[in-house]
């Protein structure tokens, strides 16, 4: 990555019962973009955060996410 990376956390909301799957399948394929991931308990089931290149890089992996069986929906925050 050239200059800053951008910075980005990635709340997840998944199926009742599949937190364990996303997680894995969300460090299976980003595993490069990925700096930590939890599963969580309240509002969101699953918080990523990222560091990646580009904001269309960011768009890959909140795609990329979002088409994972089980996931329900993303909010995307991204840090400054």
């Amino acid at each position: 990555m050239a200059g800053k990376p951008t910075v980005a956390y990635i709340l997840v909301n998944v199926e009742v019962g599949m937190e364990n799957e996303v997680l894995d399948e969300i460090l299976k394929r980003f595993d490069k973009a990925v700096t930590e991931a939890r599963i969580t308990y309240g509002e969101y089931d699953i918080v990523v955060r990222v560091e990646v290149g580009s904001i269309k890089a960011l768009e890959t992996v909140v795609s990329g996410i979002r088409s994972i069986e089980g996931v329900r929906r993303t909010v995307t925050l991204i840090a400054v």
